[in-house]
């Protein structure tokens, strides 16, 4: 397993992930007309802009076969205005890699990213019925709010941790 630095290439394997990642992640959480609409073309066209973005960290898992199994980003996000701090935005994995330290591996990829970038804080948004989030709190993130958030139909509520030591997240993996 290769883990490295996304290029423009990769937006339709990272396109790919994340459409069928949320189809097995989010079964049960939204709705399923939601789901089966997600288009590998759109998600394309988003990765190719996110690649490009200036401030975005983008990683990729590549399997031995040179496939994109699992990708993580990080930026900070509009809606952040602590100073000195970013957000983890994704990590996602195909289904058949989970549970193979993959995700870790990328986790600490963009914590080691963080730690270059001298952030004090790092904050990740994650859906209530989301298992991650315990991946997250193992880690040690602090819940330090809950929101409502919409997609497709549904209302859904949306839990917003923190780190506040990234040495600690990196001496724990």
């Amino acid at each position: 397993m290769i883990i490295r630095k996304a290029t423009l290439n990769d937006a339709s394997g990272i396109a790919k992930v994340h459409v069928d990642s949320w189809r097995t992640t989010y079964k049960g959480i939204i709705q399923d007309d939601f789901l089966k609409n997600l288009s590998y073309e759109k998600r394309t066209e988003l990765w190719k802009k996110n690649i490009t973005k200036e401030n975005n960290y983008v990683v990729v898992a590549e399997n031995n076969k040179g496939q994109i199994v699992g990708f993580a980003d990080a930026w900070k996000r509009e809606t952040n205005v602590v100073e000195s701090s970013s957000d983890l935005t994704s990590i996602y994995l195909l289904e058949e890699y989970q549970g193979q330290g993959i995700g870790k591996k990328l986790f600490k990829e963009l914590f080691v990213h963080f730690k270059q970038l001298g952030y004090g804080k790092i904050f990740v948004e994650v859906l209530e019925e989301n298992k991650t989030r315990y991946f997250y709190e193992y880690y040690g993130a602090k819940l330090v709010k809950t929101v409502q958030i919409k997609i497709g139909e549904k209302m859904l509520k949306e839990l917003i941790y923190e780190w506040d030591n990234i040495d600690d997240v990196i001496e724990r993996l």
